[in-house]
């Protein structure tokens, strides 16, 4: 321990045999907390004896008011006694930020992140993920797992109609753990308040009532936006979020924005310093700059991860006047909002538009006013489009001496209305009451299952488990019994799918329940017909070329259909084809009638639904659940085409991040779903070229935790705790073979300045450094012969790719380049089979760096033979 310890960093005040008691603990983090002259609330007061004494905290105070000091304190005392700390939260952005907050105070190395989309130090003693992980962890282990104090930030999501049973889980399931649990809007908590007393043996303190530092005002508008905008900005009432409840709109206010200018000069240059860093590489980078560099923010989840990383950090440095965005900034984000402007009262909740909720109001009105920056946070409320424009008309109508104007009618498609009586409803009301929601599906039963046959070998345990569970649950009578039901068509299927087995038979009354033995050990079911995809697959032929494509194209059916992806993907058909009709002489009306039949790309879709149909007999459980068929993942891999050339093609410049998660969960479920075993090269293929294009997309994560654990100048130590790439054979060659493929693509393409950027310096005698034009005149005689370069997914089969090992930590690659002869050679021989006589060839040297940064292929040479 360094005899000066950082005053910042809490690891480093604890001493190296533990305190000797919880007092001493407590004591230091008050010091600590306090060590800039500020005082601790009496309910923070209140919470850290309650915390360090042992008992749970339910944390209902206002918004600014400090939870994050408590939550620090709990994570603070089970780490100071070498015990394990999570911290949850319902939305990855907010995930993120609980993540870096905690890095800087307990070191980078102490802390881990778990979310869908992948892991960070998952062996820290300090774990922030979202909810859903830790409850999924906590079926898995129960009792068994490492958990010894959990933080559940955002805790009303626990009446949350999809997600409430993620927040309820770990409640029933660790009972050995201490528990916090926080929110700005929880409404009444008796019931579970007793219950967790009653399930743990450990009293449960509720501490509520605490005045907000920050009081709040709250205005009705009736003026224009753009001139509540700038009135704001000129009384110094920024930085200013203004709320939408869709991206669109968000994303073209952010645009007006743009001619209104926000910033003095010094202001843009501090702007443009700080920018600097970013790589604005994506479609849409382009606009999110000229609004950044404007001082406009723009937040909602349409964008790629580290952009929205960025609205928040500069946000957090108040260099921002407006952010434009979704609730997404509503959910617990740490940013120093003064002026909070609704543009509706109403949202679409996903079935159908309706009032806010007063909790929904309530949290993102709270987001107004920090402790620390403002003596008060204002509220204000757009009255609907239609209201605004009348009253325009009424006062231009008064000014010019008319009685008798025309007013502007409410719309009528979709619209929900609210007016000043509603506001302030919202303002007067308490939250909604929390209602427990419980959901079982395939995923839960497993869990518990894997759970029970690692703990006793015989998973027949886990379906007690799950008996305990449901009567544990905060459930009605009639719900419990409708589970317990519905837990048993669970357990057939995965009977039926062989993901289980009775051994040795149903009949035998000593039998044993058991997992298969290739499933891996994060084998998972995601979707409802998850389990149709596993059976599907295993009837597949492997010698088929197009096995891979098949796989992607079951995987892609059983994945939900992304809206705003798929609605861009209709509208390119139906575009192409009245590009192509026109261009045939067809009449207009005859188009008209044809587009009616035009959607989306939906290959194999006949034989999709016979699958199906000869499923579904079996299973009569899957009925009423339907495929989804669809090409994202498959026309993307089949032409190995890019994240940014996507986008551009389909026009989802706002919705970078839509296809972001969308290739995520059709990476998990190829992961997850597809047993070790199972996985041909192709497939592995796949999966390695899938990771690579999410992680070229946005690895902003990654990269910033990188920075806080090793800093600027990795130390000495650094290259011990990196990962062999090549430990995993079969990943590791499907890695190697997506390089090559990608480098295939570029000269295919006659980027040659990009494949370029696919190699690795040299790093021996027999490789050489390519440069665009070097490249370009060694493939010209191949050109001339050829014609083209193939890098189809015919040309990108694992058969034309070989892999050999030349020594230790060294191999040599060879692409053979598929070609097919001139048109004049095949009249003349008669030919129909192609030469395939050239050849790519590569070296991947890991002697002296076992996991390199970067592109791990040198090009050795081009080998085009007549």
């Amino acid at each position: 321990m360094s005899e000066t310890p950082d005053p910042r960093r809490l690891d480093l005040l604890i001493p190296e045999t533990g305190f000797p008691d919880s007092d001493d603990a407590m004591e230091v983090f008050v010091s600590w907390a306090e060590r800039d002259g500020l005082s601790l609330y009496p309910h923070q007061e209140e919470a850290l004896l309650e915390i360090f004494s042992g008992g749970h905290v339910i944390l209902n105070t206002p918004t600014g008011s400090g939870k994050s000091l408590v939550a620090t304190a709990m994570i603070f005392k089970a780490f100071s006694e070498a015990k394990v700390a999570y911290m949850t939260a319902p939305i990855k952005a907010l995930v993120t930020e609980k993540f870096f907050s905690l890095c800087h105070i307990f070191g980078a190395e102490n802390v881990g992140m778990m979310t869908g989309d992948g892991a960070v130090n998952r062996d820290a003693p300090i774990l922030i993920c979202t909810a859903e992980i830790l409850a999924n962890l906590s079926l898995r282990e129960g009792e068994d797992a490492r958990v010894h104090a959990v933080i559940m930030d955002e805790f009303h999501y626990y009446g949350d109609r999809d997600r409430g049973m993620a927040w309820q889980v770990p409640l029933l399931t660790l009972p050995q753990t201490t528990f916090l649990l926080m929110s700005a809007t929880l409404g009444d908590t008796s019931e579970i308040s007793d219950r967790l007393e009653q399930r743990t043996g450990t009293p449960v303190a509720l501490i509520t009532g605490a005045e907000r530092p920050i009081p709040l005002t709250f205005t009705w508008s009736e003026d224009p936006i753009h001139d509540t905008i700038q009135s704001l900005i000129r009384h110094d009432k920024a930085p200013v979020y203004i709320v939408h409840f869709s991206q669109r709109e968000a994303t073209e206010l952010a645009g007006a924005m743009l001619s209104t200018d926000l910033c003095t000069k010094e202001e843009k240059e501090v702007l443009k310093d700080v920018l600097k860093g970013v790589r604005f590489n994506s479609i849409f980078g382009k606009t999110m700059r000229r609004l950044l560099h404007h001082g406009v923010g723009l937040h909602h989840a349409g964008l790629l991860p580290k952009y929205r990383i960025a609205v928040e950090s500069m946000a957090q440095k108040g260099l921002l006047k407006v952010i434009c965005g979704t609730d997404t900034l509503g959910v617990g984000i740490n940013v120093p909002i003064r002026t909070v402007l609704f543009t509706k009262l109403t949202k679409y909740d996903g079935k159908k538009s309706r009032v806010l909720t007063v909790r929904d109001f309530h949290q993102i009105a709270g987001r107004a006013g920090r402790a620390g920056f403002d003596t008060e946070g204002l509220v204000i409320a757009m009255a609907p489009e239609h209201a605004i424009e009348n009253k325009r008309i009424k006062q231009k109508a008064e000014a010019a001496g008319k009685k008798k104007v025309k007013l502007k009618s409410a719309p009528t498609k979709n619209f929900v209305p609210w007016d000043e009586t509603i506001f302030e409803q919202l303002i007067a009301r308490d939250p909604e009451e929390l209602k427990s929601r419980f959901r079982l599906d395939h995923g839960t039963l497993l869990a518990l299952l894997q759970n029970a046959e690692a703990r006793t070998g015989d998973a027949a345990d886990g379906l007690t488990t799950l008996r305990t569970l449901l009567d544990l649950a905060h459930l009605a009578k009639k719900d419990r019994t409708r589970l317990i039901d519905r837990s048993q068509d669970l357990l057939d299927e995965l009977l039926s799918a062989s993901v289980i087995a009775w051994i040795p038979d149903a009949d035998d009354p000593d039998r044993t329940l058991v997992l298969a033995p290739d499933l891996q050990s994060d084998f998972s079911l995601h979707h409802s017909l998850s389990l149709f995809l596993v059976e599907t697959l295993a009837t597949l032929d492997k010698a088929d070329p197009n096995h891979a494509l098949d796989t992607i194209t079951l995987t892609e059916a059983v994945l939900e259909n992304p809206s705003t992806i798929m609605r861009a993907l209709e509208n390119k058909a139906k575009s192409d084809a009245i590009t192509k009709m026109k261009a045939e002489g067809i009449p207009y009306e005859e188009r008209i009638e044809a587009l009616e039949t035009i959607t989306w790309d939906k290959p194999r879709e006949d034989w999709l639904n016979n699958l199906y149909n000869l499923y579904a007999p079996t299973h009569p459980w899957v009925i009423g659940r339907e495929l989804n068929p669809k090409s994202i993942v498959r026309a993307m891999y089949s032409d190995f085409r890019t994240f940014n050339g996507w986008v551009k093609e389909y026009r989802l410049e706002r919705s970078e991040g839509v296809l972001l998660r969308y290739l995520s969960e059709a990476y998990k479920a190829l992961v997850q779903n597809i047993p070790t075993d199972d996985r041909t090269e192709g497939i592995w293929d796949a999966i390695a070229w899938l990771r690579a294009m999410l992680r070229s997309a946005d690895s902003s994560l990654i990269e910033e935790w990188e920075r806080l654990a090793y800093g600027t100048e990795p130390d000495e130590n650094q290259e011990e705790s990196l990962p062999d790439i090549s430990a995993n054979p079969s990943a590791f060659r499907a890695r190697i073979r997506t390089e090559v493929h990608t480098f295939l693509r570029a000269i295919a393409t006659a980027e040659y300045d990009e494949a370029v950027t696919k190699l690795r310096a040299p790093s021996t005698d027999d490789c050489t450094a390519w440069t665009s034009a070097t490249l370009l005149d060694t493939l010209t005689p191949y050109l001339d012969r050829y014609g083209e370069i193939r890098a189809d997914h015919g040309a990108r089969l694992s058969q034309f790719t070989t892999i050999n090992a030349d020594g230790a930590y060294r191999w040599r690659v060879v692409q053979t380049l598929v070609d097919y002869p001139p048109p004049q050679a095949h009249e003349m021989a008669d030919l129909e089979e192609p030469d395939n006589v050239s050849f790519l060839h590569f070296v991947v040297n890991l002697c002296d760096d076992k996991s390199p940064d970067g592109p791990i292929l040198s090009l050795s040479h081009v080998e085009v033979l007549n």
